[in-house]
């Protein structure tokens, strides 16, 4: 422990030179003045990465030298965990990058703020778009980009996905699941202090992998000891935010500590702890655990509440987190906008995650909540793994029981009320005390103030409250009206469901008194009516003369199981790929698949402000494909620890080929299609919606053939892309000139996909066997419009060897709508290996 003590001393005053020290550069820090912004610089200079493989490769003679070709890592060569490392290779970076400021800035103001190094080669700097134009100018530079924003996009998920009798049993059982695999997620931090995060649960030897080499930052709320041997390593990024003046030190804490609860809810989804009782508002709710218990937390904090965060901090973030030899990078965030410029891969975040996979980091991503509308896509790229949100079979709901009979559904983590008795109902604008505030103020109707209510008129009666939009906005909250309720001793409480909250998943909410919120607009109004039509007034004034509707609330702290998830959820975002900001859509097929998402039980942070609801537990129930990313970056930890060799393409073959098509039931995963209503707009989900299908945790341990990518064809792709050449040396440092370009559909990836099929196409795919030797017989359905040969059609392949089947692709009719199949390989040894096929426009050459 002494050792991990000095570490963090070091690293806390590491920090202040890095987001201090450096800004005295160039006449000192004199904040973001106007005219100012942060950009983001690449130098043509190789990586630290970069040269350690060509120290691999071609032995120190060439660490001094520039750049040069550089091994690809594939399946079977992957990066080393105790690589050679150039010496004093990165310090000698970071000395150029401040020798160009200089010569090239000599007297101006302006503020780095990162060094970036291992992954990319660069900085970013505050400066005007003058000093932007010099330094794009400098043969050193590469490229020079404007800094963007970005956002953020349990306890029986892990029995949806058949963990306990599968995956898990098949690794040793939940006490090794993951063990010795490192999970680095950049989010908005962790609570150290939540025992899912423990390392002294048991008794077992638990070492920290000696692969990883991060630190753990110390600060005032971040002390030291905090980390341990689960929470492997802590740093937090936000020079960025912090020169904008917008980081509000109150509220986003500059340190690895969360103060916002979306980044210790998603630690714990991909590997918290085994068996930790989830008790919320005195009520318990079982036992939570992560996708991988046994696997390592390593936290790189670059998001916060107050606004989000920037590109130069994530990017900052992944370099870091890379350097640390993490194996596995879970990003619950997107970005705030499409990017622009020739094509959406090319960005400072999807370059330096690319080069992560080059270094053998498997990257997983939220496909974004900006569903359920065609090309909605907010993760883009063909070497990041996106997943969508999927419900899964627990549902937690109540119900309000009226008087004509009525039976309405709601959402709530609440008991019902006494007995068989019948409650009177009263709204909060009809209970107001004599001269009291008008009845038409929203707060009243939101019971946000019990001053102005009638504590005798209430008493024993079941308050009725609107959920507006400011429920939404944070400036109103259920925890308040629930203590409203109680000051005015109400039985209990309904929350009606205002008209102009669309499109807003209402998750059921913690309530320590009987009580509901009644999602459903259309029932709020069926509700409203039966309580509107019961009132009795006086014929003369209009006055309430008595309040004739009733209702009991029966409680929702028993979860029901149902058999129509998993299903595709509204609010996850949609492909076809956008390559660009024009029509055009990419070769590339995603999301890759989709993970539970909706209504997660998770670990909160003690200082957990993004959901007034959970403020002061421990555990929370959010939903979003941010909740997805991390259950998928457990479940590739498991992956890896049992095919450690695997690249990061092969980890997402095994996921992506081994998924799930149906339901519980064994019908097609359905999709949601609309923000109101969502349940009574589905259809039959398509690869768009759904990728590959839903994840199957067991099978993806065992996927017999695995369809395998490289680096130098993720180049070759970025490449193909007209016009790219110069963009690819820009943030590559190499020339296109001796790459064999190809298209999106080129890939070897798990999936066919073709934005535009010119009368015919042929593609290939090659798989490589990494099960014992096996017969395979290739079987396909084509796409409504195309026709679709195959070769072979029937195949051995003996273990650890490779076979390529061709499909040959006709368009048979002129169509823009896309349409879909499906190519499957059937082992004679039960393996099964489905891709999804997809065509979008098709174009017949008449002759």
């Amino acid at each position: 422990m002494g050792v991990v003590r000095m570490e963090q001393r070091w690293a806390a005053a590491w920090l202040r030179v890095a987001v201090l020290g450096v800004a005295l550069l160039g006449g000192g820090a004199r904040g973001f003045e106007e005219g100012t912004a942060v950009y983001i610089v690449t130098m043509k200079q190789a990586p630290v990465f970069h040269k350690r493989l060509d120290l691999e490769r071609f032995g120190s003679s060439r660490v001094a030298g520039g750049g040069g070709d550089t091994p690809s890592t594939s399946i079977l060569t992957k990066p080393s965990h105790n690589p050679a490392q150039p010496m004093n290779y990165g310090p000698y970076l970071v000395r150029l990058q401040n020798s160009l400021l200089k010569r090239t800035l000599r007297g101006e103001h302006y503020i780095k703020l990162y060094s970036y190094r291992y992954l990319i080669n660069g900085f970013a700097v505050v400066i005007t778009p003058q000093q932007a134009e010099k330094l794009s100018r400098r043969k050193e530079v590469s490229n020079v980009m404007l800094d963007f924003s970005v956002r953020t996009a349990t306890t029986h998920t892990p029995e949806f996905l058949g963990l306990p009798r599968g995956a898990w049993v098949q690794e040793g059982g939940p006490q090794c699941a993951g063990q010795g695999v490192v999970v680095g997620l950049i989010d908005t931090g962790v609570d150290p202090s939540h025992p899912s995060f423990a390392d002294d649960l048991t008794t077992d030897s638990y070492p920290v992998p000696a692969h990883y080499s991060g630190i753990c930052e110390v600060t005032n709320d971040f002390p030291s000891g905090s980390c341990n041997r689960k929470l492997v390593g802590a740093r937090h990024f936000a020079a960025s935010a912090i020169t904008r003046g917008v980081f509000n030190a109150s509220q986003d804490h500059a340190s690895p500590s969360d103060c916002d609860g979306h980044g210790t809810h998603t630690a714990s989804i991909a590997a918290g702890n085994h068996g930790i009782p989830v008790v919320v508002a005195g009520h318990h709710f079982g036992d939570a655990s992560g996708m991988a218990p046994r696997a390592h937390i390593a936290v790189y904090k670059a998001l916060y509440k107050s606004f989000g965060g920037f590109a130069a901090d994530v990017v900052a973030a992944i370099d870091q987190a890379a350097e640390d030899n993490v194996d596995i990078i879970s990003l619950s965030i997107t970005p705030n906008r499409r990017p622009p410029g020739l094509a959406t891969f090319f960005n400072p975040i999807d370059m330096a995650l690319l080069s992560a996979v080059k270094a053998g980091i498997f990257v997983v991503q939220a496909a974004g909540n900006t569903g359920p509308s065609s090309k909605s896509m907010s993760s883009y790229s063909p070497w990041i793994f996106t997943v969508g949100a999927s419900a899964h079979d627990r549902e937690y709901t109540n119900y309000v029981l009226l008087g004509n009979n009525l039976t309405i559904t709601g959402v709530g983590l609440a008991p019902g009320t006494d007995g068989d008795s019948m409650y009177t109902l009263i709204a909060a604008p009809h209970a107001l005390k004599d001269n009291a505030a008008s009845p038409t103020e929203m707060s009243l109707g939101e019971c946000q103030d019990s001053s102005h209510l009638d504590e005798e008129l209430i008493r024993g009666k079941i308050l009725v409250c609107s959920y507006s939009i400011r429920f939404v906005l944070g400036l109103s909250s259920v925890k308040q009206a629930l203590d409203t309720a109680k000051n005015v001793s109400a039985a209990g409480i309904v929350f009606y469901l205002d008209p102009f909250v669309i499109g807003f998943q209402l998750n059921p909410t913690p309530m320590n008194m009987p009580g509901l919120i009644i999602p459903s607009s259309d029932d709020s109004k069926v509700f409203l009516s039966y309580y509107n039509e019961s009132l009795v007034r006086d014929e003369t004034s209009n006055k309430i003369i008595s309040f004739g509707a009733v209702a009991k609330i029966l409680g929702g702290l028993n979860p029901n199981y149902g058999f129509s998830a998993p299903k595709v959820m509204f609010y996850s975002a949609r492909g076809p790929d956008p390559e660009d900001n024009s029509p055009s859509n990419a070769d590339i097929l995603k999301p890759n698949l989709i993970a539970p998402g909706s209504s997660i039980w998770g670990a909160w942070s003690s200082f957990g402000l993004d959901s007034a609801e959970f403020a002061g537990e421990s555990f929370a129930m959010i939903s979003g494909t941010s909740m997805a990313a991390p259950h998928v970056a457990g479940l590739a930890a498991l992956i890896k620890q049992r095919f450690p060799y695997f690249s990061p393409a092969a980890i997402g073959s095994a996921l992506s080929t081994t998924t799930t098509l149906s339901d519980r039931q064994g019908n097609p995963i359905m999709a949601q299609r609309t923000y109101s209503n969502p349940n009574s707009t589905q259809s039959p989900a398509t690869p768009f919606d759904m990728g590959n299908g839903f994840v199957n945790a067991t099978a993806a341990l065992d996927p017999g053939l695995i369809f395998d990518c490289s680096y130098d064809d993720f180049f070759s792709f970025l490449c193909g892309i007209n016009g790219s050449a110069p963009v690819v040396m820009n943030y590559t440092g190499s020339n296109c000139g001796g790459a064999s370009a190809m298209t999106g559909a080129d890939l070897n990836l798990p999936s066919i996909t073709i934005a535009v099929l010119r009368q015919s196409r042929t593609v290939a795919r090659t798989v490589t066997n990494v099960a014992s030797d096996e017969t395979y017989t290739v079987s396909y359905s084509a796409p409504y419009g195309a026709a679709v040969s195959a070769s072979p059609t029937r195949f051995f392949i003996p273990s650890g060897q490779r076979q390529q089947v061709t499909f040959v692709v006709n368009a048979t009719m002129n169509s823009t709508s896309a349409s879909f199949g499906s190519v499957g390989f059937y082992g004679d040894k039960g393996h099964r290996v489905l891709i999804p096929f997809s065509v979008i426009s098709k174009v017949v050459y008449s002759s």
